[in-house]
C-alpha cells in the first residue's frame, strides 16, 4: 500500500492520496515510509475494510493486487463506485491470467493456481461473503464483478507477464 502511494505521489506533485488498508500495523508502517519520502503532507493512511472507508469523491481508486483475496470484491467495487467522482475511474491491478484453464496452462499459470489454491482462495473463504475469486480470475470474471457493482464500462488497459491492468468507470 505505501510503495504505490508514494511512486504516485512523487509522479503527480499536485495530487493527493489515500492509502486505505483493514491491517492497522500496515498502515502505521505506511505513514512512517510516507512521512520519510517527505511527502506526509500529500499522502495519507487510514486504517478501514474495502466497504467500510468514509472518504468520497476520488479521481481514482486503485485496487493493487488484492481485489481477488477479498471475501466480498463485487462489495468492495460497488462501494468503491459510490466513493468516485461521477468521472472517476477505478484501476485494477489483478494477477494475469486467462479466463479459462486452458488459458492458464502455463508456467506463471501454474505458480499463480498455486498460490491461489494455498493462500488467495482459503483468505477469500476466511471473510464475510467468501466469493473467492482466487489468483486466476480473469478478465470476464473481473468483468461481471463490476457489472454487478453498477459499473458499465470495463476495459482492458494493459498487461504485463505478469499482471492484469484493467480500468472500470461509471
Amino acid at each position: 500500500m505505501a510503495r504505490p502511494s508514494i511512486v504516485m505521489a512523487k509522479a503527480y506533485p499536485n495530487s493527493r492520496f489515500v492509502g486505505i488498508d483493514f491491517h492497522a500495523p500496515s498502515v502505521e508502517t505506511a505513514r512512517k515510509r510516507a512521512a520519510d519520502a517527505g511527502l506526509g503532507a500529500r499522502v495519507s493512511f487510514t486504517t478501514a475494510t474495502a466497504q467500510a472507508y468514509t472518504e468520497r469523491d476520488f479521481d481514482l481508486i486503485c485496487f493493487f493486487d488484492c481485489l481477488h483475496d477479498m471475501g466480498d470484491p463485487v462489495g468492495a467495487a460497488r462501494h468503491a463506485r459510490q466513493a468516485l467522482k461521477d468521472d472517476g475511474t477505478v484501476l485494477l491491478v489483478e494477477p494475469f491470467a486467462g479466463n479459462n484453464l486452458a488459458e492458464n496452462s502455463t508456467p506463471v499459470g501454474r505458480l499463480y493456481y498455486a498460490a491461489s489454491t494455498m493462500v488467495c482462495t482459503p483468505n477469500s473463504l476466511s471473510q464475510e461473503v467468501g466469493l473467492a475469486l482466487g489468483a486466476q480470475a480473469g478478465e470476464a470474471r473481473l468483468a461481471r464483478v463490476f457489472a454487478e457493482a453498477g459499473f458499465t464500462r470495463f476495459r482492458r488497459a494493459t498487461e504485463t507477464p505478469f499482471n492484469l491492468i484493467l480500468e472500470a468507470r461509471k
